[in-house]
């Protein structure tokens, strides 16, 4: 009953989104941004592929608009949230559908990363983003290290149990809360959430339907607003969420059929690399 209601809802907001995409863009259909469709239609497909793997697409569209030059730097940031939100929903509905998690665990995580998203966001701006990405950072590398050593037979870690119940699930619902309120500012979900997977000794591929259901909540509901704002690129967005989806949907059974082990060596990549990413940023920042 409870993932049915994850389905609905998912299908509702994208229903949503895509009717205030489509209208807003008819709006200004003669107004649209020169961009190449297979440019732009390439950027979607690649970022999308390597999101549904889990890596996020954020960054990998971000240094392909800015090289190919498909879209002014200051709309990017919005125009990533709009093209990507369609996408993103797929995502958690193909997972939630191949991936079996438990429906109360998975309810209250998705519910708490959209309220951390809408009541944190407050709390989350006032904090140094610097000083964010550094304990960011700091926190993964140490969980990488951790679940490195559990593959190396080193300690006893990780799990492959489908949901959380007492204390842990409530410990996990915080964190999530958080993670919500995080994105908010720029910090992304996906490795945070694998690592509290891993931790909290779920099995690695249950962190696919949370951070995907977590992304695919939060992420409509602030498109609606760049869109209605107009601080995005229309023509980018379109093609996109187009393009993203076909990614999606090969990506998606690429990781269904990874071996549970090989999918560990994914999340600890994963880990490591946006660990690493933070760092640097949080470095570059400071020098600034």
């Amino acid at each position: 009953m409870l993932i049915t209601v994850i389905w609905i809802t998912f299908a509702v907001l994208a229903v949503v989104v895509g009717i205030v995409l489509f209208r807003d863009i008819y709006a200004h259909r003669n107004q649209l941004e020169a961009n190449s469709w297979w440019k732009t239609g390439v950027i979607g497909f690649i970022g999308n592929f390597f999101d549904t793997l889990g890596i996020g697409s954020f960054a990998t569209e971000t240094a392909m608009f800015k090289f190919t030059k498909q879209s002014e730097d200051r709309l990017i940031p919005a125009t990533l949230n709009v093209a990507n939100a369609i996408p993103t929903i797929a995502q958690g509905i193909i997972f939630i559908r191949i991936i079996e998690v438990e429906p109360v665990t998975l309810t209250l995580m998705l519910a708490a990363s959209g309220l951390g998203a809408v009541l944190g966001a407050g709390i989350v701006a006032k904090f140094q983003e610097r000083r964010i990405q550094y304990t960011m950072g700091v926190a993964l590398l140490i969980t990488a290290g951790f679940m490195l050593a559990t593959r190396f037979n080193l300690i006893q870690g990780g799990g492959e149990a489908i949901g959380l119940e007492g204390a842990k699930l409530w410990f996990a619902v915080g964190i999530n809360f958080i993670l919500g309120a995080l994105m908010t500012a720029g910090i992304g979900l996906y490795a945070p959430c694998m690592a509290l997977v891993f931790a909290l000794g779920l099995s690695p591929a249950v962190a696919f339907p949370i951070m995907m259901g977590s992304c695919a909540v939060l992420m409509p509901l602030a498109s609606i607003r760049f869109i209605r704002a107009g601080v995005y690129n229309r023509r980018a967005s379109a093609i996109i969420s187009f393009t993203g989806l076909v990614g999606v949907l090969i990506a998606a059974f690429v990781v269904k059929s990874l071996p549970l082990d090989t999918l560990r060596w994914l999340v600890i990549a994963v880990i490591i690399y946006t660990s690493l990413a933070m760092l640097r940023s949080a470095v570059v920042s400071k020098k600034a």
